[in-house]
């Protein structure tokens, strides 16, 4: 095992449309995508594309979606440690320019505890809140044996101030600054305070505001990706996290803002492909990437 991603695990249908019908009316779409989802579970498939074939827990159900599930991350040589629900999450991705509208319908309700996992020769955990028992456990694991945690804060969640003691480099969204009412930069202050290595916040199409190892607080800007180009950015977070995870794993001597400038591109990828699967980029689609807008 060299890493391991904690997550909760959705079937994403993304549907392209001009608009949402409602009372007795219909629509057509002109495009669709079937495509595994969940914050944690889409970043170890970008890890996996990348090169770096991470473990993951994740939700597992006995049916028609959670088979499909595990066909997707066989094809990806994912090993799977499943917590079984009686149902498969599900999640209907409406892309509108640069942002998206969700409905999710979710199985949380698991039947057994979180599995003990063999953690020789992990290198890295990366969690996004979701299995907060598993996540606390793993990560006091991880921060006894040196092994790096990584944290998605995507939206507030029970545990999130007793697990950030626990992390080296949490990346949180914008949505988690308004919930818990701090802005940007009083969020990195929050996150240096609890002895994040590494802290940003996601701002979308402005890019990352973090601090780095010395505690320097800079913007690194999104890639100026046409708007026309645009079609889907959902998962585009996602795939960030995964990419400098595979990125750091590559290369744990070169500090994260190359680790972030490779990531950044790997979400440039995304936001111009229509789902989950089809955004995920390879090295040669991130050099491709990072090449294009280098000026």
């Amino acid at each position: 095992m060299q890493a391991l991603f904690i997550g909760h695990t959705y079937i994403d249908v993304t549907l392209l449309c001009d608009s949402i019908p409602t009372g007795d009316n219909k629509t057509v779409a002109q495009d669709y995508a079937v495509s595994f989802g969940g914050n944690a579970v889409t970043a170890a498939f970008a890890c996996a594309k990348l090169g770096h074939i991470p473990d993951l827990i994740a939700n597992v159900a006995d049916d028609w979606l959670g088979r499909m599930f595990l066909d997707m991350a066989r094809a990806y040589q994912i090993r799977v440690h499943p917590r079984h629900v009686k149902r498969s999450s599900l999640s209907f991705v409406l892309p509108n320019n640069t942002k998206r509208a969700i409905i999710r319908a979710r199985d949380d309700k698991f039947f057994h505890p979180f599995p003990n996992l063999d953690l020789d020769g992990c290198r890295v955990l990366h969690l996004d809140g979701h299995q907060g028992d598993a996540a606390l456990h793993y990560a006091k694991i991880c921060q006894q044996n040196g092994i790096l945690t990584s944290l998605d804060g995507g939206g507030l969640r029970g545990n999130l101030d007793a697990l950030l003691d626990l992390i080296d480099v949490a990346i949180v969204a914008e949505r988690l600054c308004e919930q818990m009412k701090l802005s940007p930069q009083q969020m990195l202050e929050y996150l240096n305070g609890k002895g994040c290595k590494i802290g940003g916040v996601t701002q979308g199409e402005r890019g990352l505001y973090w601090y780095d190892e010395r505690g320097e607080v800079s913007t690194l800007p999104a890639l100026p990706v046409p708007k026309e180009k645009v079609i889907d950015t959902s998962g585009a977070g996602d795939i960030f996290h995964g990419a400098y995870v595979a990125s750091y794993l590559a290369a744990p001597e070169k500090g994260f803002a190359t680790h972030f400038r490779f990531a950044r591109a790997a979400a440039a990828y995304k936001i111009t492909r229509l789902g989950n699967e089809a955004g995920l980029p390879t090295q040669a689609d991130v050099a491709a990437i990072m090449q294009e807008y280098a000026a």
